[in-house]
């Protein structure tokens, strides 16, 4: 064998021996979640048409209770090769054992020819193996396609602070850029490798999350440090930044709290979005087929108001307007151009009743919110979603992040054309700080209540909002 193929060789049995478990919600952990079901589906369908030369509506019953059975699998597949083989065969045995006890209940075995659930028996946890071994090779090319890696901090440089660190520089496809660490211990007092650059003090976080674009922090506090802990979480109220706890305690107020891993290290979430993993395939491919949908009915009527609007008035049919979108970014939000003026500076006037910038035309397009409807052009861009918090003007979310606690937390999701707090009452102009502490409430309520159902709620809901509502102009 010569010396170029050992090498390589060496190579791959040293990826799969070095594989670290996908995170939680990431790309490359929801196809490990889907990997055992589409596995077990597919050589049962290789083998059903290898044997009967065809795939009869059976085996197609089969796989349906296979994948209720089996989805969704671990994102966290063991990290040893010997393990992985024999956790693949202990969950085998315990499938094929309960499969083969209802078939015999139901006497629905007899409907298959034996050849082929023997050969099934032993081709399904094989061609298993065989999967998870393709998925640990190809895991460093598939964490690409995420993007960029998220800028991460870890807060508390104590042991499970340094071992995470570790575990985030070792991984191979994590998409974490770890940055470095916040403690108010001076390096000389810290038990630490120095190769981790030590950033600052806590009180210097919150400036840096801001400055520096962070999207990850990890909060390695032990439970006696309860006080700064709670200063920290107020601290970054006023960032996007997604929050968690390394530590297993409990905090009050949690934004879409649930146990994550990273980089096999469990963490809790503490301010999270909602789209995260299969949320937020679910949330894009709704957007996506509801927005299409909306606008293939209401292209007529685009049409009619565009030729309205520049008959109305002289100026342009589509106002386009900066607004904060996902994480703080800024997006170019489409309206129909329903004011005089095109406002869209550092300061920015609300409008009110008997504004005397709306044009005639504009009055009503504001009132029955015909002027949004380009908006859904926004949605297939993937710069808004159909159901969110109502995007601000910029200089309006200036003013706000300084008056109210917690105002940039809206932001962890894509903002809306309607939200929950729209259908509550809170839409239109925002007068009184009172009424827009209220809208952000309800904001934040959506974040943590999100689900599909609930989408669907406010959509419909927003329909009989429209036909009733005053508080617009």
């Amino acid at each position: 064998m010569s010396e170029a193929n050992t090498a390589r060789q060496s190579t791959l049995f040293s990826t799969l021996r070095r594989y670290t478990p996908p995170d939680s919600g990431s790309l490359l952990g929801m196809i490990s979640s889907a990997t055992e079901s589409i596995v077990l589906i597919l050589s049962l369908w290789v083998v059903a048409f290898l044997i009967e030369g065809e795939l009869h509506s059976r085996y197609l019953v089969l796989s349906i209770i296979v994948f209720s059975i089996t989805f969704p699998g671990s994102t966290q597949p063991p990290v040893s090769l010997f393990k992985l083989i024999t956790d693949v065969l202990g969950s085998w045995i315990w499938t094929a054992s309960l499969l083969l006890l209802l078939g015999f209940a139901t006497r629905y075995f007899h409907e298959y020819p034996s050849e082929a659930i023997i050969a099934w028996l032993w081709v399904a946890p094989l061609s298993q193996i065989g999967a998870q071994l393709t998925l640990r090779l190809l895991a460093p090319h598939i964490a690409k396609l995420q993007g960029p890696p998220k800028r991460a901090i870890i807060v508390g440089m104590n042991e499970q602070g340094v071992a995470l660190a570790r575990r985030i520089r070792e991984s191979q496809h994590a998409s974490i850029e770890l940055v470095g660490f916040f403690d108010d211990r001076c390096q000389q007092r810290l038990d630490a490798p120095t190769d981790l650059a030590l950033l600052g003090k806590l009180s210097e976080l919150s400036a840096f999350v801001k400055e520096n674009r962070t999207q990850f922090i990890y909060l390695s506090l032990p439970m006696a440090s309860q006080p700064r802990i709670l200063q920290v979480l107020d601290d970054l109220k006023d960032t996007t930044a997604s929050i968690y706890f390394v530590p297993d305690m409990f905090i009050t107020d949690l934004i879409q709290s649930r146990a994550a891993a990273v980089c096999g290290m469990t963490v809790i979430s503490v301010c999270e979005t909602p789209f995260k993993g299969g949320n937020g395939l679910i949330k894009r491919l709704s957007d996506i087929l509801l927005s299409l949908l909306i606008l293939i009915l209401i292209s007529p009527i685009l049409l009619i108001i565009a030729i309205a609007v520049k008959l109305d008035s002289p100026g342009s049919v589509i106002f386009k307007q900066r607004r904060y979108g996902l994480d703080g970014e800024e997006i170019v939000v489409y309206k129909f151009r329903s004011m005089k003026v095109s406002e869209d500076g550092d300061s920015v006037k609300q409008a009110s009743r008997n504004d005397s910038r709306i044009t005639r035309l504009g009055g009503f397009l504001r009132k029955s919110s015909l002027d949004e409807l380009p908006q859904f052009i926004n949605v297939l861009q993937g710069r808004m979603s159909i159901v969110g918090p109502r995007p601000h003007a910029v200089a309006h979310n200036e003013l706000y992040r300084k008056l109210i606690k917690g105002y940039m937390i809206r932001h962890k999701v894509k903002p809306g054309i309607t939200g929950w707090a729209q259908i509550n009452g809170f839409r239109g102009e925002t007068e009184t700080l009172e009424k827009m502490q209220a809208r952000i409430d309800f904001d934040l309520d959506y974040l943590r209540n999100w689900s599909l159902r609930f989408d669907l709620q406010i959509i419909a809901r927003t329909v009989l909002v429209l036909a009733n509502d005053k508080a617009a102009y």
